[in-house]
C-alpha cells in the first residue's frame, strides 16, 4: 500500500463521537430549574408543560440567564481526533472534564494522524510527513534509551550489587522516558483518545464558536457530532434554545488577520524573545505590595486587626504548612477555604515558551489561563521548535531530532506553496513547535500549581518553567514563595509520607535542598 493509499484510509476514519453518559430530559430539566426560581418548592422536570417549554425555553436563553443550561451534564468519547484540536479548542477554556491518552507513557505504534481534505499532490507530501514523523519516533526511541538508563541507573545508585528484580523494574521505565521525550518529533495531527465532558451551556457555546480558532474544520466534525448525540437522546436541547455556528467571515480574529502582512509574524516573534530574555517563564506583572495585600485580607476573614496579627504572623498563618493544614492536603481544597480564597488577591503575569506537547499540558491548569496564539497566523518558514534535554548535546539523537525538525518544517512550507490553507499546513509540524504565550494566575491556583510542577515528575517543560516563576516571585515577594515547592518539601516532617507520588517517587531526596535541586532527567 502506497503512502497516499495509507492517508486515504486515515482520512475516511475521521473523528467518532459517542455519549457515554447523559442527563435525562436535559431540556425540560432546565426549565424545572428555571421554574424552582420562583417557587415555594423544587419543581420537577415531569411537570414541565408545552406551553412551559414554548414561554421558559427561549426567554431565560435568550436573556442571558444560562444557568439553568448548566445542570445537565454530558459525558463523551471522543477517537480519532488531533492533539492540535484539543490544544486549539477543546482545552482553550476552563469548564471542562479530560481524560486522555497520555503520549508521555503510551507508545505511539502506528502512523495514526488527522488528515485534512488535501488534492492528490498535497496528500502525498502530508502523508510521507507522517511516514517521517513516526519513523523518527521510533529511531529516537531507540537511540536515546542508552543515555536514559545511564543516568537512571546514576539517579537511583545502580551498582553491581543492585538485586535483579531492582534492575528490572529501573530498566522498564527506561522506555517510558524515552518515549516521553521521542514524542517531541510527532506531528500535532497525531491522533488522541480521551473521555470529555462539559456542561449543557458549555456545549451551546462551543457549538456558536466552532469556527473560531486555528481548526475550524476538525471542530466542525467533533462539535456537530456532538450536538448530534444529543439531539438523538432530547432533540429538544438545541432545537427550541440557541443559535447555529458563528460564520467564519464573522469571526474577528479571521477579519484581523486578513489585514495583516505575513512579516508581521517575524517581528512579534522577535520582540516576544526579546522580552522573554532567554527566560522559559518570565515575570512581566505582578500585584503592588501583594505581602501587605494578603496579610490584610487574610485577618479580615478572621476579623482580626493588625494590632492583634502583624503582616508577619498573618502570612506565616496562611502559608506556613506547619500551621495551615490545608497545605498537607492532597485534595486542592483551596477553593473552599474562607481564610485560603485571600490569595486570589494576589496575582502574577508571566511571558511564556513552551512547545505544543507541553502547553498542551501547562493548559490543563484551567485557573491559571493563559492568551495562546493561533498557530496558522504565526508560524514561520524557519524551524522553531524547544528540544528536550535528553536530546541536547547527545550526539545520538540530536542530529536526528534536527533533522526531523528540518523535514517538518519544509514539508509545511511545501504545503503552503501549493495553496494549502495554512490551518490544514501547519498539522504536520512537531509536538515540539513553540508556543508563545501570555498567562496569568492568582496565587491562590498558582500555588497549587507550583506544587504539583516543581514535583521531579512534572513534565520538564513545565517544571523548568515553574522553578523560574517561583524563583521570580520570591525576589519580588520572599515571605509569599518561602513555603512554596513540590508535596515532599512541604510535607517534610509534617505528614507521611513525605512523597505522594507512591510507586512513582522519583529516587531523589528533593526535600533536603529545595529550591537548590538538580534534575538530571
Amino acid at each position: 500500500m502506497s503512502v497516499t493509499d495509507a492517508v486515504k484510509i486515515l482520512q475516511a476514519t475521521g473523528p467518532r463521537v459517542t455519549l457515554r453518559n447523559y442527563f435525562e430530559k436535559p431540556f425540560d430539566s432546565a426549565i424545572a430549574a428555571a421554574r424552582t426560581c420562583y417557587s415555594s418548592r423544587v419543581i420537577s422536570s415531569e411537570e414541565i408543560t408545552e406551553k412551559q417549554r414554548v414561554a421558559i425555553g427561549p426567554t431565560t436563553f435568550d436573556g442571558g440567564h444560562h444557568t439553568v443550561y448548566q445542570h445537565a451534564h454530558f459525558e463523551f468519547g471522543l477517537e480519532n481526533v488531533s492533539r492540535h484540536f484539543v490544544w486549539n479548542f477543546l482545552h482553550s477554556h476552563p469548564f471542562y472534564n479530560s481524560e486522555q491518552q497520555s503520549q508521555r507513557y503510551v507508545r505511539m505504534d502506528q502512523v495514526q494522524a488527522f488528515v485534512p481534505p488535501l488534492s492528490e499532490e498535497a496528500l502525498a507530501i502530508y502523508g510521507s510527513a507522517l511516514e517521517k514523523a513516526w519513523e523518527y519516533y521510533r529511531l529516537l526511541t531507540e537511540k536515546l534509551s542508552a543515555r536514559t538508563r545511564e543516568v537512571l541507573y546514576e539517579v537511583w545508585k545502580v551498582t553491581s550489587q543492585t538485586s535483579e528484580k531492582r534492575r528490572l523494574r529501573i530498566d522498564r521505565q527506561v522506555e517510558k522516558k524515552a518515549i516521553e521525550v521521542a514524542r517531541y518529533v510527532l506531528p500535532v495531527a497525531a491522533f488522541t483518545s480521551m473521555v470529555h465532558t462539559v456542561s449543557g451551556i458549555v456545549l451551546h457555546r462551543l457549538y456558536r464558536m466552532r469556527n473560531s480558532g486555528d481548526t475550524p474544520y476538525e471542530t466542525g466534525l467533533v462539535i456537530d457530532q456532538m450536538v448530534e448525540r444529543v439531539k438523538e437522546i432530547d432533540p429538544q436541547f438545541f432545537e427550541r434554545i440557541g443559535h447555529g455556528p458563528l460564520e467564519e467571515e464573522l469571526v474577528p480574529e479571521h477579519k484581523l488577520l486578513s489585514e495583516r502582512g505575513p512579516a508581521q509574524s517575524s517581528l512579534a516573534r522577535e520582540e516576544f524573545d526579546r522580552e522573554l530574555a532567554g527566560r522559559t517563564s518570565r515575570l512581566i506583572a505582578a500585584t503592588p505590595d501583594a505581602e501587605s495585600l494578603l496579610a490584610r485580607s487574610f485577618r479580615y476573614v478572621l476579623g482580626l486587626s493588625e494590632k492583634e496579627m502583624d503582616e508577619e504572623q498573618a502570612l506565616d498563618a496562611l502559608l506556613n504548612p506547619a500551621r495551615n493544614r490545608y497545605r498537607l492536603e492532597t485534595l486542592n481544597v483551596g477553593v473552599h477555604s474562607p481564610m485560603m480564597r485571600a490569595l486570589q488577591h494576589v496575582s502574577y503575569t508571566f511571558l511564556k515558551k513552551l512547545s505544543h506537547t507541553a502547553d498542551s499540558q501547562d493548559q490543563r491548569h484551567r485557573m491559571v489561563p493563559g492568551s495562546r496564539p493561533l498557530l496558522a497566523s504565526t508560524d514561520c518558514p524557519e524551524p522553531d521548535y524547544l528540544t528536550p534535554m535528553l536530546i541536547r548535546d547527545n550526539p545520538e539523537a540530536e542530529p536526528i531530532y534536527k533533522q526531523a525538525m528540518e523535514e517538518a518544517w519544509a514539508a509545511k512550507n511545501r504545503l503552503l506553496e501549493m495553496g494549502v490553507p495554512a490551518s490544514f499546513a501547519v498539522y504536520v509540524l512537531p509536538n515540539a513547535t513553540a508556543i508563545r504565550l501570555v498567562e496569568t494566575g492568582s496565587l491562590l491556583h498558582l500555588l497549587h500549581k507550583w506544587t504539583m510542577r516543581t514535583c521531579f515528575n512534572a513534565q520538564e517543560e513545565i517544571y523548568t518553567a515553574s522553578m523560574e516563576e517561583l524563583e521570580q516571585v520570591r525576589q519580588m515577594h520572599p515571605r509569599l514563595a518561602r513555603y512554596i515547592g513540590p508535596p515532599c518539601f512541604i510535607r517534610h516532617e509534617l505528614a507521611y509520607p513525605v512523597c505522594t507520588e507512591g510507586s512513582h517517587f522519583c529516587g531523589v531526596r528533593v526535600w533536603d535542598s529545595f529550591p537548590k535541586v538538580e534534575r538530571k532527567l
